[in-house]
């Protein structure tokens, strides 16, 4: 009614009301602020469809309210965000809600790590990685229900231009972070993955594959300081090893001399129903190197190849030196480029399924990942024989005398034949549902 006096209570509740769930956490705060310091308690909105809820209380000088939402009404709150509801309990505007208590980052992930017996070696070291990478950018006291899909978006931000980690790293990174915070999720220590959504699947990248030739690979083997160290780079080039993990656990009781194999156990495919292990030919290029090895071991030597306690850094920082000392440049994807090199050569002389056999590897995951087309099958198909043959003048068979290439072939033939006598021209074969006819 026009003119009539405000009544500032009513006011503050109006206020209060206004607030829906297109508002801001902050802004509804306020709201419930201002009408405590009128001795009332006001939430609206939070919930679609909630009708608003005023009720008095005591103003104790601080506008702080002493009245508590209605069991009835705080039950409309389930789909609340926790961390609004944190500052609502804070505020003392709702009852606190037993929770379980959320773990800091570096707690869980440390829990989660050290729960993962069941993983390899290699799998463990990207955990570390990744580990290291979150708490370097979360810092190891946020808690696992403070991460944000936006504080995701802004951690591959981070792996990228801070790190400087190429792209399929990212993505492998990122899927690991996102195999931690799913296992809280599991563990319903959080609502929901705030990584989820996230690319992590590992793409192609032909722009990092190179072909070890030939010459490059005798250059490094005489740059090798051992016949051991000649043997790992002539098993992974010529015999097509992943290095470190089948290299490494290669022994002697493996070489099968009498029929020119070996057994090769693949850590990274042992869950397979031939439990990862394959047979490999001792090709020629590996022969010499497996003998001298062979000749010079102790009595009793287990494996053929040195043995580190970390395997996966020292072969790496060894075959680098190596390169180096031999004068070229390092190939990127150091050791899977020498299993790409191998295959691509044996795929140009073996059916498909004998070379994946040989490698340890799928037809799909040979065409994706290691065959690749070199510069040798450009010179080869421009030196194709059949491709260059002369092709002889036409006015050479013009020249020929008329008939001659048919005295050539039938010459010998008309001189041992016998002349017919029967001139006469006969059906041929019996009459049938077609006509009799004189010609063929």
């Amino acid at each position: 009614m026009e003119g009539a006096t405000k009544n500032p209570a009513a006011s503050a509740a109006s206020k209060a009301s206004q607030s829906t769930t297109r508002g801001t956490a902050p802004e509804l705060l306020a709201a419930g602020r201002e009408s405590q310091s009128l001795g009332i308690c006001c939430l609206h909105g939070l919930l679609v469809d909630t009708p608003a809820v005023v009720f008095a209380g005591q103003n104790q000088g601080h506008g702080s309210c002493s009245g508590m939402l209605a069991v009835a009404a705080t039950s409309r709150l389930a789909g609340v965000p926790d961390a609004l509801r944190r500052r609502l309990e804070g505020f003392g505007l709702i009852e606190l809600q037993k929770r379980r208590e959320c773990p800091t980052l570096a707690g869980w992930v440390q829990a989660y790590v050290e729960g993962r017996r069941d993983v390899k070696e290699a799998t463990a070291t990207v955990y570390g990685h990744t580990r290291r990478n979150m708490l370097a950018f979360f810092g190891g006291a946020k808690l696992l229900d403070e991460i944000t899909p936006g504080d995701a978006d802004a951690f591959r931000v981070h792996l990228r231009t801070q790190e400087e980690l190429a792209d399929n790293t990212v993505r492998r990174r990122m899927g690991i972070a996102k195999q931690f915070l799913r296992a809280a999720v599991r563990r319903k220590l959080i609502p929901e993955n705030p990584f989820d959504g996230q690319s992590t699947v590992v793409r192609n990248n032909p722009k990092r594959l190179y072909f070890v030739s030939r010459e490059e690979a005798e250059g490094v083997l005489d740059a090798c300081p051992s016949p051991r160290w000649r043997l790992v780079f002539a098993l992974c080039r010529y015999g097509g090893l992943r290095c470190p993990s089948e290299v490494a656990r290669l022994r002697w009781e493996d070489m099968n001399w009498e029929k020119m194999r070996f057994r090769v156990h693949a850590s990274k495919t042992e869950h397979h129903e031939d439990a990862g292990i394959r047979l490999v030919p001792i090709f020629p290029e590996l022969l010499p190197h497996l003998r001298e090895v062979f000749e010079e071991a102790e009595d009793g030597a287990t494996y053929c190849c040195p043995q580190y306690a970390n395997p996966d850094q020292m072969y790496r920082k060894q075959l680098l030196r190596i390169i180096k000392q031999a004068g070229m440049k390092p190939w990127p994807k150091l050791f899977q480029n020498l299993r790409s090199s191998r295959e691509t050569e044996l795929a140009e002389t073996y059916p498909v399924q004998v070379v994946c056999a040989w490698i340890g590897n799928s037809p799909q995951v040979a065409a994706k990942h290691y065959l690749q087309v070199t510069e040798d099958h450009f010179a080869k198909a421009v030196q194709n024989p059949g491709q260059h043959t002369a092709v002889p003048a036409r006015r050479d068979s013009q020249e020929a005398p008329h008939g001659a290439a048919e005295v050539n072939i039938c010459g010998p033939m008309r001189k041992d034949a016998t002349p017919c006598e029967d001139k006469e021209l006969h059906p041929l074969g019996d009459t049938g549902l077609e006509p009799v006819t004189l010609r063929v």
